[in-house]
């Protein structure tokens, strides 16, 4: 019976879960996303390839964890930064601003990392679902200003913080590229 770090078996699970992503995010940080197996997470987390194997199936069913991990992260993030927002365009700008400073803070490079693996089919709908989270709290702001076409303004926001994320990879200065990006998003948006 292995030993019990915590109180309970579940916390357990729980925490060893954790190490195991914890250990893959660094891996990925470190030597890129293809570099996550079984193998080395087990090394990293200093347990046996059969201990990881009673989380994941695989490194794919591991890394996938992790994008969606990552995600959710990513998510509560910009939850906190529109909070309880009574304005939308103060919500909007919100938004724009948390997103480009995870960015700014070098925040989004685990995600970098894993851009390029490849995921299980099986998993997409999961990672999808996470993806559309990023967007949800937008939704209400931009229904509170009378935009018609929700996904189309919501693309366009995607596409401006892209394109700033983009700018500020490329070592453009940060605070003016959110200052930008927050104005060019709110401006538009009135035309919408």
């Amino acid at each position: 019976m292995p030993h019990i770090e915590t109180d309970t078996l579940a916390e357990h699970r729980d925490w060893r879960r954790a190490q195991l992503i914890e250990s893959a995010a660094a891996i990925a940080i470190e030597s890129g996303g293809a570099a996550i197996t079984v193998a080395s997470v087990a090394q990293r987390a200093g347990l046996s390839r059969t201990s990881v194997y009673e989380y994941f199936s695989s490194s794919s069913d591991l890394v996938a964890d992790l994008v969606i991990d990552e995600l959710h992260n990513f998510a509560s993030i910009l939850e906190t930064a529109v909070g309880d927002c009574a304005d939308p365009f103060e919500c909007i700008e919100s938004w724009v601003s948390a997103a480009l400073q995870y960015i700014a803070d070098g925040r989004h490079l685990l995600a970098k990392a894993l851009n390029a693996t490849s995921l299980p089919q099986d998993r997409a709908a999961a990672i999808g679902s996470a993806h559309r989270a990023l967007l949800a709290p937008l939704h209400k702001a931009l229904t509170q200003i009378g935009v018609k076409d929700i996904s189309q303004a919501l693309a366009y926001i995607q596409a401006t913080t892209d394109v700033a994320t983009k700018r500020i990879e490329a070592g453009h200065d940060a605070e003016a590229e959110i200052k930008t990006a927050t104005a060019f998003c709110t401006s538009g948006l009135v035309s919408l």
